[in-house]
């Protein structure tokens, strides 16, 4: 992480106001397909980390039982509670990816941009750590590294962001023992990604 957790939740809290009317039409696409790999069913726990002005969580509420959003800035947060005020099945609070403060049952994981502030060991040990939660589908839209990107065209910001290359994500997915049933490329340099767990004799990465 090229940035401490309190410089990065300072900086969003300054961008809060703002930050749903500067987004980027990746993200909006990024986030979209979040939203429609997610499939949460109407008893399922969302756990949406990185949730920020709380777009994933909020899409998702019809579909869910629960939806839980996490976030490190209180700015982004309070921007989502406020868009949330009549939405009885979602709540946001504190939270971040390697001390996600769960819901007792989670059923799926979502993130969109969140998880590219943290170098690779941590994306590994933030994916482990999603993987101890047991549930059965983790949704990751990000800032990730399709081939090799012109660097005169960066999408992110190398003094704040460390995006991961495909290959890795992918890998740390496997390693935590998720199959890796989809990858989405939306730009060269962002994607999403999604892993599943299936309970033996219940179905395989095939059907």
């Amino acid at each position: 992480m090229k940035r401490s957790l309190d410089e990065h939740a300072e900086r969003f809290d300054e961008k809060a106001a703002e930050y749903d009317s500067e987004k980027s039409r990746e993200y909006e696409i990024a986030a979209s397909l979040v939203v429609e790999h997610a499939r949460p069913g109407a008893d399922d726990v969302v756990l949406d980390l990185g949730t920020g002005t709380g777009t994933i969580a909020l899409a998702l509420a019809d579909d869910a039982g629960q939806v839980v959003g996490r976030d490190i800035s209180e700015g982004m947060l309070s921007q989502a509670r406020e868009k949330a005020q009549d939405v009885s099945n979602v709540t946001f609070g504190e939270g971040r990816f390697r001390a996600p403060n769960p819901p007792e049952q989670v059923d799926v994981v979502t993130s969109n941009f969140a998880m590219h502030h943290l170098d690779d060991a941590g994306k590994r040990e933030a994916i482990d750590l999603v993987a101890d939660l047991d549930p059965r589908r983790v949704v990751l839209g990000d800032v990730m590294v399709f081939g090799t990107p012109d660097p005169d065209e960066p999408f992110y910001d190398p003094s704040v962001d460390d995006p991961a290359t495909v290959g890795v994500l992918a890998d740390a997915f496997t390693d935590a023992g998720f199959a890796v049933t989809a990858v989405e490329q939306v730009h060269e340099q962002v994607g999403v990604l999604v892993g599943e767990q299936f309970e033996s004799g219940t179905g395989s990465e095939a059907e």
